[in-house]
């Protein structure tokens, strides 16, 4: 590594990643505690030294231009860097504590949390876990919850969010049920199948659709709020549902409908109030998650 070139200010870099999650220096001043002049005369002093835009101003925030798009995850692992070094050297990852409340839907909770909060106990026994496994979304400015995994991008002031990857969502049956339809091959065969949906509205039925599906209410014989009970009966051979591609493909029960298709693309996002800027125990989960949240299940 050449040190002699290395001419790199971290406060600077700060300020440009929590302007970047914050949406505005204004926000960004409040997060960090300090003066909005301050705040910017460090971002702009960053742009000056990389010789490149950060940020383009729309309306009454700041979204990143491509030059700092390709620098902010950059950044962003720089600081996860800095804070497990703090911890490191003071001895401190161990003397965390207190409770974090993770808000996710049955699926995530069921199938993506444990294997998060089993590493998350082996670095941070003290802190508490309160899982609010729910498909009802759970208001974080109201303190419902402190992090939550989101589908979509949520627009509300003062929460952070970071998108972390998309998923497929496929369909599925078992192999017994797919041969009392006669192993249907084509959209229209499968068209004449019963789906377990969530809900009989038209929201559902219009996301089969993008399948190629032309389905109707009556294709619903069984409807559940609950994504864990559609996908039990899904398993015990009572008609097609959706799932998850990386928890779908592993159930041996199952078997994808229809594979050759094109999946459903899911956005997952992880949000959180802003007090993951100051409070150590949120941002430690919320560090940890962004990171596991990443790899498919059970890899």
């Amino acid at each position: 590594m050449n040190w002699r070139t290395m001419k790199f200010d971290w406060n600077r870099a700060r300020a440009f990643l929590v302007t970047a999650e914050e949406g505005s220096l204004s926000a960004a001043a409040r997060a960090l505690d300090m003066a909005q002049p301050t705040l910017g005369r460090q971002v702009t002093a960053l742009e000056e030294e990389l010789g490149v835009a950060l940020f383009e101003r729309v309306g009454r925030g700041l979204v990143l231009t491509p030059s700092g798009l390709e620098l902010v995850d950059h950044v962003r692992a720089m600081g996860e860097a800095a804070q497990r070094m703090s911890l490191a050297a003071s001895g401190q990852a161990q003397a965390i504590e207190g409770t974090v409340s993770i808000s996710a839907s049955e699926v995530d909770s069921a199938f993506r949390l444990p294997r998060i909060i089993a590493s998350l106990r082996k670095i941070a026994p003290g802190i508490d876990i309160e899982i609010v496994a729910s498909n009802t979304e759970s208001d974080l400015r109201l303190r419902q919850a402190d992090i939550a995994i989101r589908n979509y991008r949520p627009t509300q002031p003062n929460l952070v969010a970071r998108k972390i990857r998309e998923i497929e969502g496929c369909i599925y049956a078992t192999p017994g049920y797919l041969e009392s339809l006669g192993n249907p091959v084509t959209p229209e065969a499968v068209s004449r199948a019963d789906f377990i949906g969530f809900n009989r509205s038209g929201e559902f039925i219009a996301a089969m659709g993008r399948f190629g599906l032309t389905l109707s209410q009556r294709n619903f014989p069984i409807v559940t709020e609950s994504h864990l009970t559609q996908w039990t009966h899904v398993k015990h051979g009572l008609g097609i549902g959706v799932m998850a591609g990386d928890i779908g493909d592993r159930e041996p029960l199952v078997t994808r409908v229809l594979p050759n298709l094109e999946p459903l693309s899911i956005p997952v996002w992880l949000v959180a109030h802003r007090e993951v800027h100051t409070s150590r125990r949120v941002r430690l989960v919320y560090d940890l998650m962004a990171k596991e949240l990443t790899r498919p299940f059970g890899t």
